[in-house]
């Protein structure tokens, strides 16, 4: 478990600014569950989508995020990562391989970045805090999953295992890149796995 609940470049925990939401979330809980469920909240719902809201800068880093209180998906999940690590609970970084525009025919596909989190009572949870929108609606209801993407057309699946880090693609779609429309011709797919 302690890969888990490692601080690094990218799930920066130990951020100033980090700690102190963490803290700041943490307050009067009653169980790791509700801290949870309170970082995922704040993540999904006060934190907006780079590319729904059209918001620049593009950010990798948990505090990053936490700063300029904007990020693609992998990014809020680099965030919440650090928040539920900060309160000393596991957690780590999924991904699925996703249809990107279903309404266009060449089927382009790309990484979706979501969490996994160590709740003692259920083992791992996977949860997305990517944000909801009219047609994607991801919920806290553990042990029931209720992510932003369910797996429905061909060629989509979730990544097996819970990365302690993020993947190299994101990293490298996300710092090399200086605005959220170059990130979206950008987008990894994931074929390589």
């Amino acid at each position: 478990m302690e890969q888990y609940l490692n601080d690094s470049e990218y799930i920066d925990w130990r951020h100033s600014d980090v700690l102190n939401k963490a803290v700041e979330l943490a307050a009067n809980c009653s169980s790791e569950e509700d801290i949870a469920k309170r970082c995922f909240l704040f993540v999904r719902d006060s934190i907006k989508h780079s590319w729904d809201y059209k918001l620049n800068p593009v950010t990798c880093k948990a505090s990053d995020v936490l700063i300029h209180g904007t990020g693609y998906c992998y990014s809020k999940s680099h965030l919440l990562t650090a928040l539920l690590r900060a309160n000393g609970i596991p957690s780590g970084l999924c991904y699925q391989r996703l249809v990107l525009d279903i309404d266009i025919s060449s089927s382009r596909f790309t990484l979706h970045g979501l969490n996994a989190v160590y709740l003692k009572q259920y083992g791992w949870y996977r949860l997305d805090a990517r944000g909801n929108k009219p047609g994607v609606e991801a919920e806290f209801y553990p042990p029931v999953e209720k992510l932003a993407f369910p797996i429905i057309y061909a060629g989509e699946r979730d990544l097996d295992g819970i990365f302690s880090e993020p993947l190299p693609s994101i990293i490298k779609v996300l710092t090399c890149n200086k605005t959220i429309e170059q990130v979206y011709e950008n987008l990894p797919d994931p074929e390589i796995f």
